[in-house]
């Protein structure tokens, strides 16, 4: 016994301080938002668009990317041929809105801001979330079960995974959404007392990612549910995940970790109807 409490003591504090303090460092290799240096653009090349294996950028005067459809692969890199496109260590990328994962070159990502007044007072200190994955490979879920590790303890902000949709306040939802798991979806969504929650984590789970207008899948959540937090990666790293839930319950102040906007709260959108 005495063994075992002397090395727990040598263990010490496992736990990221963040958000009360910096962000924990991002490898090398990690790639946050494609970036466009538009001054190296030639004019009429469309090499990055062409490269793109799910149309997610558009050059019409100027380069546009949707980040909700993008794989973060590295393919419009390596087709440009002046060396224009990069990617930012910026782990910052859920947002509210669909349209806002859309992007101009040089263009400020509108982030997720926190839920209304109403939502705040139930969800703010504790939310309970049902994941579910609608047909996913397994990376984005497991970049999401890393948060439940003792290095980021997401536990900790009164976030909770549960087992029955009758006990959550809202749905995570990952993967396209195949046509095997259309109905249980809508009934895991409808089994979730109101109001309620849902967040889109992945390129699939936002747009379908790369099986895109397949015959097999519902190109995301959205074309069943609302969404109201769009967290885009093909995975998203789990400081991305992290970050846009906390962003939703209103606990992230990036005056703390040197930036100058705090999101502002706004209201969820309501439920919509059963598909016809």
């Amino acid at each position: 016994m005495i063994k075992i409490a002397l090395a727990r003591l040598q263990q010490g504090h496992r736990t990221m301080r963040y958000p009360d303090g910096p962000a924990p460092e991002v490898p090398e290799r990690f790639r946050g938002r494609p970036v466009f240096d538009a001054s190296k653009c030639p004019d009429g090349c469309a090499a990055c668009a062409d490269a793109c294996p799910t149309q997610a950028i558009t050059i019409n005067g100027t380069v546009k990317v949707d980040l909700g459809r993008c794989l973060f692969c590295t393919d419009c890199i390596r087709a440009c041929p002046e060396g224009a496109v990069s990617y930012s260590q910026d782990y910052r990328l859920a947002v509210s809105n669909r349209e806002d994962l859309i992007v101009a070159a040089g263009e400020e990502l509108k982030l997720a801001h926190a839920l209304d007044e109403k939502l705040m007072k139930l969800f703010g200190r504790s939310l309970k979330l049902r994941q579910v994955c609608a047909g996913g490979c397994g990376a984005c879920e497991a970049d999401v079960n890393v948060l439940q590790t003792v290095g980021w303890d997401l536990g900790r902000f009164g976030i909770q995974f549960v087992a029955s949709p009758r006990h959550a306040d809202g749905l995570l939802i990952t993967g396209p959404v195949t046509e095997n798991m259309r109905l249980a979806l809508r009934k895991t969504y409808d089994a979730v007392p109101d109001p309620k929650i849902v967040i889109a984590v992945g390129a699939c789970a936002i747009s379908g990612g790369p099986f895109i207008d397949h015959d097999e899948v519902q190109n995301g959540a959205e074309s069943l549910v609302p969404v109201d937090l769009y967290i885009p990666g093909s995975p998203p790293h789990p400081l991305t995940i992290l970050d846009g839930l906390l962003r939703l319950l209103g606990r992230i102040d990036d005056r703390v970790h040197g930036q100058t906007s705090v999101p502002t709260p706004s209201a969820v959108r309501p439920p919509v109807g059963a598909p016809g």
